[in-house]
């Protein structure tokens, strides 16, 4: 078999046994398809290469000028496959696994100010008509529940749950979580609702029947709902109307905001870990450089021997 065929036996198997989702497949065959172009320049391929042979891919990479952690992250999805391999018998060993990623920092997640949220809501609110109630809504609940843009965009329209005030949402690998949401964030849902049917496809029944089942449908996106790339756009548009900069706004920097905000205003990580819906704790505790600042505050105002 080939490099392309292997790679679709393995995101087969992804899809199948590990339940992931279409974003992380695809992901995946452009981390892979990557490695394969770039083996096959070395005049190999994936089920016949050696370590020596992705060292040098990750060499090429490095000289590329590629980012550490698109690196890190094309090396961890072809350790992943050849892992497969090994487990078919397709090969007999591994030769990623004695591979050492690149070295990368891990960033500060790039955050809003509080009264640089307060002016995205302000804009929001300037937009006219059903677009405009509709940018409110994904906006308050994109910042009341620090939902991932994917999560947000596909919400099913019985995701609701208006007798607990909170929305189910299905994260990564299908999990399910309750995010409670706010009054204002309510509102906003109610006010879109009454004129949600202007979002729906006008022309074919079956799109309209597949657009009917998402809280935010689209008449023109083929999955029926609005896409990531069309609430990128509302979410720039409103950005420039509130005078910010929209290269520094995005859904997953307003996913940022609603950790760091709750973090500064007092929730213990444990909590913001469930909200965010992250499964394991290392990864909610990029956001403990808040903490720290809370907490050194506290002792620099609170602490008796501060004031003496």
């Amino acid at each position: 078999m080939n490099d392309g065929q292997l790679i679709d036996l393995f995101l087969d198997m992804m899809a199948a046994e590990r339940g992931a989702a279409k974003n992380t497949l695809d992901a995946y065959r452009r981390d892979l398809e990557d490695m394969s172009l770039r083996l096959s320049s070395h005049g190999t391929e994936m089920i016949e290469a050696d370590t020596r042979h992705l060292e040098a891919c990750l060499a090429e990479m490095a000289r590329e000028g590629l980012a550490a952690s698109t690196a890190a992250r094309r090396l961890s999805a072809t350790r992943r496959f050849y892992r497969f391999l090994l487990s078919e018998g397709t090969r007999s060993d591994d030769p990623a696994r004695s591979m050492s990623g690149p070295k990368q920092g891990r960033p500060l997640p790039k955050v809003l100010s509080e009264k640089n949220v307060d002016a995205l809501f302000e804009a929001a609110d300037r937009l006219d008509g059903a677009r405009g109630l509709r940018a409110r809504a994904l906006l308050e609940i994109l910042y009341a529940g620090g939902l991932r843009v994917s999560e947000l965009v596909s919400l099913p329209l019985n995701a609701i749950a208006r007798s607990e005030s909170a929305i189910y949402v299905t994260g990564k690998g299908g999990k399910e979580r309750l995010v409670p949401l706010t009054p204002p964030a309510l509102e906003a849902i109610t006010a879109y609702l009454a004129v949600r049917e202007t979002h729906l496809p006008k022309a074919k029944p079956s799109q309209k029947a597949r657009a009917q089942r998402f809280l935010f449908p689209s008449s023109s996106a083929a999955d029926g709902h609005l896409t990531r790339e069309q609430f990128a756009r509302i979410l720039k548009e409103i950005a420039l109307a509130a005078g910010l900069d929209p290269k520094k706004i995005s859904p997953h920097v307003l996913r940022h905001a609603f950790a760091t905000h709750l973090l500064a205003n007092g929730a213990d990580l444990r909590s913001v870990q469930a909200l965010l819906g992250h499964a394991d704790i290392s990864t909610t505790q990029i956001y403990t450089h808040v903490l720290e600042e809370r907490l050194r505050t506290l002792v620099e105002t609170a602490h008796p021997l501060a004031k003496r």
